[in-house]
């Protein structure tokens, strides 16, 4: 029979352009080469789509994609730095990496074809038996010499006798001859068989049979039918090689092919990213191009390239501004997600330790260090804005040692569950079952939070240098128990606008005040601030609109979802982020993106996060097991642990109404010095505005009071205590 003509393959998934016509090897990108059917099925990996097919191939043909030579272009590498020698997937610190994705590619495969072994012997034995009826029937046929019925039939016909006799006695003397090599044949396998069944080695006769019966098979197999199935199905990805990059910048305009000094070029290899999840290049643009050009014609180089734009990440290189990095991930990596938190196996955690936060569009981890800055979450509704913040703040519970503020400014059920553990905790704007007064407990928690941070400062200026080198908290002293007042506080703001826009504007005020003084001071006494907002700009007016703005752009690190537009995304990562390309109203909508965001601020480059998971009952398991370990060691405290909020402004009504005695009204500033001269334990420093606006909070009207011959704003005592009554009927429902 004629040999199998082999198939013809493209190895090369784009049709390669060349120039030069001397550089022979790098034209076999896109040649032309054979292989035979068994190399194809020999592949354990099958592509879904082949990308660039060459459109002189046969569009039956095969298309297997293949890594592409990468010194068809100049290459061009700055003074003093050298070509790797070892890929970045094969040098030590990846090695780890590279193994374990091989092992487990390879545990894969051999799962999945052990599971299917039975199938496969199925199979194997109908092959075998289909070969072993082929093998005997191509034997027939050659004794048989089935063509020369033909040949006598044709001399028969033009009635040539001595033609067909001739014929004939050729075909007679071709049959006893074949007839008696395969009687030959048969005699001797009759005879040897059973003599090599007894006299072979028990081994040798399992490798025969197993021979035979694996030739039979493969002899046997239908047509286009494989004994062994595909394990593996790739996805439809790009493998970089210069030619694509070429076309995708100069269809993005970023230069022109025909003009030496407005050509493209590269400042590096072509090579694999460290984790194999893409390819990257260092791409050189021409002079007088820059960073503001490349980073609006992302979506323009992504058409070049003929993928999808969440695929195509481009990073600034300091070496030049008409320098800068392509990285193209084989699929779209902020739609993968990344998992649920490692937190789960409910572990003590170190505030002094990165929290895991999620990972990157190259899958490479993204820790952020909380100690010393202030952290801003903004996004749009469901964008996953809430469950960052969470993530934070889970990590910093399970720190034993950490004072724990939440103060969950729209009131939800998110936050419920960090009653186990929360040292304060202040639930929405208005009175409810959850908290009875909240803008009450939240001026008392501020002025708490900066008595705190004078304490740290004063008792860290006391310590001597052999303790406290560099007047400094450390590790040591926030879990020293002789200093109990050095513990880390982390306050977690969500919505924290609302507390800007409350219905009293000098409420508004105060908190406005307190916390930016905060801010200001307490990351140096260890105050970690984290919030989180969906509006982050356009709130107050005046000094609360200035106070709100300095609160906001003072936060050291910036995570901003999906925003609805520049504005916002400018309010919450800051103009120089955009000025650098990071736009959050750019990022991807739907439900597989929620949780990315850019992190900014946190080091000198800006990943794209697909933040870890941590849902409600995640949230759940996380703090009870937080609790436990609080209560073995010892360090429940506030709330938590049953403390009530100081009276000093948690029950400032009944406080007024003790000192107005038996008076029915009284002027602010006559009732703030009442209490400071009777309280000054608790009122000491208090002013009239300080008093009014947290009465009036509690809706006890400001009216003018005529006293002494003198009107002035001031409270009636049947106001106060008809705001006392109101609230103890909220309690006792």
């Amino acid at each position: 029979m004629p040999d199998q003509i082999p198939e013809l393959i493209d190895l090369e998934a784009h049709r390669a352009r060349r120039d030069d016509a001397s550089q022979a090897q790098d034209e076999k990108a896109g040649e032309l080469v054979r292989l035979s059917t068994a190399d194809i099925e020999g592949m354990d990996t099958a592509y879904e789509v082949a990308l660039d097919d060459d459109a002189d191939t046969d569009p039956g043909a095969g298309k297997v994609l293949v890594p592409v030579d990468t010194s068809a272009a100049p290459v061009t590498v700055a003074p003093g730095e050298r070509l790797p020698i070892i890929p970045v997937h094969l040098r030590p610190e990846n090695l780890p990496a590279t193994a374990r994705r091989a092992l487990a590619r390879a545990a894969h495969v051999a799962a999945y074809h052990g599971v299917r072994s039975p199938w496969y012997g199925c199979k194997l034995g109908w092959f075998a038996g289909r070969g072993l009826f082929r093998l005997v029937g191509k034997q027939i046929a050659w004794w048989w010499v089935p063509n020369s019925v033909a040949l006598e039939q044709t001399a028969a016909d033009a009635k040539e006798l001595k033609e067909w006799e001739k014929i004939h006695r050729q075909l007679k003397a071709t049959r006893l001859w074949r007839g008696s090599v395969l009687t030959a044949q048969n005699i001797g396998l009759a005879i040897s068989a059973p003599i090599l069944w007894n006299a072979a080695p028990a081994a040798a006769l399992a490798a025969a049979c197993v021979g035979a019966v694996a030739a039979l098979a493969h002899y046997g197999r239908p047509a286009g039918q494989t004994l062994v199935g595909t394990a593996v199905v790739a996805p439809r990805f790009r493998k970089l090689n210069s030619n694509i990059v070429l076309r995708a910048y100069y269809a993005a305009g970023l230069g022109k092919p025909d003009k030496a000094d407005q050509e493209i070029r590269f400042g590096s290899q072509m090579s694999r990213d460290a984790r194999n999840t893409g390819s990257q290049v260092l791409v050189d643009l021409p002079y007088g191009k820059g960073w503001s050009d490349v980073q609006g014609s992302r979506e323009k180089i992504a058409s070049g390239l003929d993928v999808h734009v969440n695929q195509v990440f481009l990073s600034p290189d300091k070496s030049s501004s008409r320098r800068h990095t392509l990285f193209v991930a084989d699929r779209d990596p902020l739609a993968v997600p990344v998992g649920r938190t490692d937190m789960l196996d409910c572990k003590p955690r170190s505030i002094w330790r990165p929290a895991k936060f999620g990972k990157d569009e190259r899958d490479a981890p993204v820790s952020l260090l909380l100690m010393w800055i202030s952290l801003l979450v903004g996004a749009q509704p469901r964008k996953g804005k809430t469950f960052a913040a969470r993530l934070i703040a889970l990590h910093a519970a399970l720190d034993p040692y950490v004072k724990l503020i939440v103060v969950d400014g729209k009131n939800s059920p998110d936050w419920l569950k960090f009653k186990l553990v929360a040292h304060r905790i202040v639930f929405g704007t208005h009175p409810s079952p959850n908290d009875p007064d909240p803008i009450g407990n939240l001026l008392a928690i501020l002025d708490e939070v900066l008595a705190h941070i004078d304490r740290v400062n004063t008792q860290l200026a006391a310590l001597p240098v052999s303790v406290c080198p560099e007047g400094k908290l450390t590790e040591e002293l926030a879990r020293d128990a002789r200093y109990p007042d050095l513990r880390v506080l982390v306050i977690v703001m969500e919505e924290f606008q609302v507390y800007f826009e409350t219905e009293d504007q000098e409420v508004n005020k105060q908190i406005a005040a307190k916390l930016s003084r905060i801010q200001a001071v307490g990351p140096s006494a260890g105050v970690v601030i984290v919030s989180s907002s969906q509006k982050p700009s356009g709130v107050g007016a005046g000094d609360v609109g200035r106070l709100f703005n300095r609160y906001r752009d003072n936060h050291a690190v910036r995570f901003a979802l999906k925003c609805g537009n520049r504005i916002v995304s400018e309010a919450v990562l800051g103009g120089d982020a955009y000025a650098e390309g990071f736009d959050a109203a750019t990022l991807p909508v739907g439900d597989e993106y929620r949780g990315v965001g850019y992190l900014y601020g946190a080091a000198d480059a800006t990943p794209t996060v697909r933040t870890y998971l941590a849902d409600h009952s995640d949230a759940e398991k996380i703090l009870t097991a937080a609790r436990a370990h609080r209560e073995r060691m010892g360090l429940l405290t506030g709330m938590a642990a049953g403390e009530e909020v100081e009276r000093a402004t948690r029950d400032v009504l009944a406080d007024m109404l003790t000192v107005m005695g038996a008076d029915s009204a009284a002027h602010w500033d006559t009732i703030a010095g009442r209490l400071a001269q009777q309280m000054p334990e608790q009122y000491e420093g208090t002013t009239a505005e300080a008093i009014s606006a947290q009465a009036r909070s509690a809706k006890v009207p400001s009216v003018n009071i005529k006293r002494d011959g003198a009107t002035r704003k001031g409270a009636k005592a049947d106001d106060i205590r008809a705001a006392i009554n109101r609230r103890d009927t909220t309690e006792r429902n």
